[in-house]
């Protein structure tokens, strides 16, 4: 049987409409496919077209997972996304034509490799507010990027999950915000009155003018269009770099730090473990159990003032009375050259 078109069922039918996955998902599973085709039809000494099912040995599969890492210089965890692609490919030969099963339980049956977990790099809440003071709200993108990082920590999402963030998943008055997670399971999460407020405030008066395919996105950039995954990546090591000592950003990952941070500081508070799990949006609770692993050093006043941040109104917040003032001073100018 051929390779090419399983391949074509697999993305075209299997992924989107059998099993549902996430755009983000087929990508993943698309690039994996992309390193792993050429080198197979490399292995064989034939065209990519000529591959046959029966091609898709144990033998391949091992040299091309040997091959990420000692020749791409992959990391163990992309060395594991990549056969889980292979083997969501099988879990679909398996279903879809029986009579290949014993090739499919051959993909199947090749272990993912162990890995050392890393550390789960947090920010403590006097961190986090110097990462906030880190932003200048006098610049163009000020209150964007200020937004975005409260939303951030306030949320716990994944950068893809405030990427595909639309307006009308924002509630303002029931202060709501739906998230469309892994899966394309939505979950609806509360969020503090400032972050609502900031997000309100962002909207109205400085978001751009986004491009008639991505009107409906909350964050834009400043080519009008959908604010990319590495586009909040790089706002995020922008101000983390800002707030922080080189040392201390060693272990902490620009994004993906303030959904543990959040994790961290549900916690403090005495969250239940099945709280934060829906919070976060993990499909598998033993992914939020590892923060109660944690060493946590509770400092109370530090808390009680992050406390008091995140509950003020704008009004209350220095960076914005600074931007008010700002503001006006600009108005009383275009005002004076006016006369």
């Amino acid at each position: 049987m051929k390779l090419s078109p399983l391949v074509h069922q697999f993305f075209d039918q299997y992924l989107p409409h059998t099993k549902g996955v996430s755009y983000h998902t087929v990508q993943t599973y698309r690039d994996a496919f992309r390193l792993f085709l050429p080198f197979a039809a490399s292995f064989y000494t034939i065209k990519v077209k000529s591959l046959r099912v029966e091609h898709i040995s144990t033998e391949v599969i091992i040299a091309f997972l040997e091959g990420l890492e000692n020749d791409r210089k992959n990391l163990v965890n992309t060395r594991n996304q990549r056969l889980a692609a292979l083997k969501s490919f099988a879990k679909m030969i398996r279903f879809m034509h029986p009579e290949k099963q014993e090739v499919a339980n051959t993909i199947l049956n090749i272990p993912q490799k162990r890995t050392q977990k890393r550390l789960i790099g947090f920010l403590y809440q006097d961190e986090m507010l110097k990462l906030f003071q880190a932003v200048d709200l006098k610049r163009k993108e000020g209150i964007r990027d200020y937004a975005l990082l409260h939303l951030l920590y306030d949320s716990g999402a994944r950068a893809s999950e405030i990427t595909t963030l639309n307006l009308d998943y924002f509630d303002p008055k029931k202060t709501t915000l739906a998230i469309l997670g892994k899966g394309n399971r939505f979950r609806l999460i509360k969020l503090e009155s400032k972050t609502c407020q900031l997000l309100q405030l962002y909207i109205r008066k400085y978001r751009g003018s986004p491009h008639r395919l991505y009107q409906n996105r909350i964050f834009i950039n400043q080519r009008g269009q959908e604010l990319s995954r590495h586009g909040i990546y790089r706002i995020c090591r922008k101000y983390l770099e800002k707030a922080l000592p080189p040392k201390r950003l060693k272990n902490i990952n620009p994004v993906h730090s303030l959904r543990h941070s959040r994790a961290v500081d549900m916690l403090y508070s005495g969250c239940p473990i099945t709280k934060i799990q829906t919070h976060l949006g993990h499909d598998n609770i033993q992914s939020t159990i590892l923060y109660l692993q944690l060493d946590l050093n509770q400092r109370r006043h530090i808390q009680r003032e992050f406390i008091r941040h995140m509950q003020s109104v704008l009004t209350d917040d220095s960076k914005i009375e600074e931007l008010l003032q700002w503001d006006n001073e600009g108005d009383l100018m275009v005002w004076l050259d006016s006369l």
